[in-house]
């Protein structure tokens, strides 16, 4: 849905960012601005800062940064229409409403019929599985002990033996090929409809929203691969959903338990602990990690605990860690998973696992400890070594500290001496990293250049932005077709055109790049740039001086590689002679 741009900034300016991101993050003000812990990275010492006067918000630890309209985007995984709706409803703005471009229809009327397929496809799957030929599926899932509800609840199905028997179906139904082909239920060739799974167990995928977006087959038999997903389509993205979490969010569970697959899902919402969900089949993403932000602060990773599962919860804890979630682990031994364990020694027992699951740093403490012989002095050295550098991960020295404390006491290491390791091993750090190839020096030379007149632009605008009582003393030596950058060229043109009105409003300008994510935080570290301090009123005109000179220098330079008649040379020597000796007051 577009909005036109005066709405967008009526929506943006009625809504107070401090007043917003306090409902989510715990501010405290300090100075002009207010501080807080970060919750698009996990951090320890509050480096997100929210100005009222910009309406704006900058992490100096991740770079994440926008106005009010993109934290709503961010931190709920929303789209621009959405969080724009919420914060109109919020303000008692009413969003106006219009007919929809024909592109804009065209897009919706396709989602709209791939659910439609979709929820066709998962009634014919069900229905196959409760007749003959899905006897022996059936079976299957009643010998994994599923009762009847379960399967319902779940809406379990299966394909049948034909390898087009869907396609044949869906076409009576009046679905046209372009569209089946769209659903990544059939693949097309030159001898019609094939469809993508036969013979297997069928497990919708649901978004949060309870709308089959998907599917997930399991093989009957010994037939590859053993477990099948959906391709991705403009419904389906596995990075984006996560199985089971259409019921998980409404558990009322402070936590999420993260599982493998669809089985273990399954079972353990049979088992009363229909708080779990699992990935689709792919690898744990940054995304998944955000959207379980967006319901809970805490996860327990319920992985096999064969090697693989060990590797999955390694890669897994990083990433949740990196989304601002806590993490720890349960230990399902001697246990293959979850289903296993339940089957096993019932709920009860799997609800005091869950109770007793592991801290994930201390989790990827004790896999790392499997790889060294303790009867090897050697060895058993390396991984006290190892362990120090590790523990470097916390920033707060507290922290840091309870973390040492729990290593020495669970791996018979003294306290002190462990401390004074992890000291020892980050003075190593410090001063010893990874050698960097040597850069040509003239190569170095552009680079640098480059990167100082860069720079020099953004600091700029920085300051044009923190101060606008600058503007007219700056302005008749700078123009924006001085900035060389384009995305600063862009920028400078609407800092100008709001300073010569008289005002500044980076959080509206910032509405001009909300489709590009990487100019986006450009733009944004345009304006949470750090000044350093100036004392005297000489040491700032040197400073703004200095700026416009270097700024405008790299502009004549630039003009001049296009100079190629002998009067317009003698205007740029005599503009750059004249730059030598400029110099800025501020009275």
């Amino acid at each position: 849905m577009y909005y036109p741009d005066e709405v967008v900034e009526e929506v943006r300016a009625s809504n107070d960012i401090v007043d917003v991101i306090s409902r989510y993050v715990k501010l405290t003000k300090k100075g002009s601005s207010y501080f807080g812990l970060c919750p698009f990275h996990s951090e320890k010492t509050g480096s997100f800062s929210v100005s009222r006067e910009k309406q704006m918000y900058y992490c100096f630890g991740c770079g994440a940064g926008g106005n009010v309209i993109t934290f709503l985007m961010e931190y709920e995984n929303a789209t621009f229409p959405e969080a724009l709706k919420t914060l109109a409803d919020r303000v008692g703005i009413r969003l106006p409403e219009r007919a929809a471009t024909k592109e804009e229809r065209e897009a919706a009327d396709l989602k709209s019929a791939l659910l439609e397929v979709n929820k066709e496809a998962a009634r014919y799957f069900y229905y196959q599985l409760k007749a003959k030929q899905g006897a022996r599926a059936l079976e299957y899932l009643k010998n994994r002990r599923l009762s009847d509800e379960t399967i319902t609840k779940f809406g379990l199905g299966f394909a049948n033996v034909y390898g087009d028997d869907l396609y044949r179906y869906l076409k009576k139904k009046g679905y046209s090929d372009s569209l089946l082909s769209q659903s990544g239920l059939v693949r097309m060739d030159e001898r019609g409809g094939h469809d993508k799974f036969w013979n297997r167990v069928m497990f919708p995928i649901m978004d949060v929203n309870s709308r089959v977006i998907g599917f997930g087959g399991r093989v009957m038999g010994d037939g590859t691969p053993k477990y099948l997903n959906s391709p991705e389509t403009k419904i389906f993205d596995k990075s984006r959903n996560l199985y089971g979490l259409n019921v998980a969010r409404s558990a009322r569970k402070p936590y999420l338990l993260i599982c493998e697959g669809y089985m273990d899902v399954i079972s353990m919402h049979q088992a009363g602990f229909t708080n779990a969900v699992a990935s689709l089949g792919t690898a744990f993403t940054i995304q998944h990690g955000i959207l379980i932000k967006r319901y809970v602060n805490q996860v327990i990773l319920t992985y096999d605990s064969d090697e693989a599962g060990t590797k999955a919860a390694l890669r897994a804890i990083p990433i949740l860690k990196e989304a601002g979630v806590s993490v720890k682990v349960l230990n399902m031994k001697p246990y293959k998973d979850p289903d296993e364990f339940i089957k096993a020694e019932g709920a009860e027992r799997f609800q005091q696992r869950i109770d007793e699951a592991e801290n994930s740093f201390l989790f990827e403490i004790g896999v790392l400890r499997r790889g060294y012989d303790f009867k090897d002095p050697e060895q058993k050295t390396a991984f006290q070594n190892e362990a120090a550098r590790k523990l470097l991960e916390f920033g707060e020295e507290l922290e840091r500290n309870n973390y040492i404390e729990a290593v020495s006491a669970r791996y018979g290491m003294g306290y002190e001496q462990l401390k004074s390791l992890v000291i020892h091993q980050a003075g190593q750090y410090r001063f010893a990293g990874p050698k960097r190839q040597e850069e040509p020096a003239a190569a170095r030379k552009v680079r640098e250049k480059d990167d100082g007149s860069r720079r020099a632009q953004r600091l700029l605008l920085t300051w044009l932005s923190g101060e606008p009582e600058l503007f007219p003393k700056i302005h008749p030596y700078i123009s924006e077709e001085d900035f060389t950058d384009p995305l600063y060229q862009e920028v400078a043109l609407m800092v100008f055109q709001q300073l010569e009105k008289g005002e500044i409003n980076p959080g509206g300008i910032l509405n001009h790049f909300i489709n590009d994510e990487e100019q986006y935080k450009s733009v944004a570290a345009i304006f949470h740039t750090t000044l350093e301090d100036v004392s005297t009123r000489e040491e700032q005109e040197k400073a703004v001086s200095d700026i416009v000179r270097r700024v405008k220098t790299d502009s004549l330079e630039r003009a001049g590689r296009q100079i190629n008649d002998l009067n317009s040379l003698r205007q740029l020597l005599k503009q750059q002679e004249a730059l030598k000796s400029l110099h800025i007051s501020l009275e």
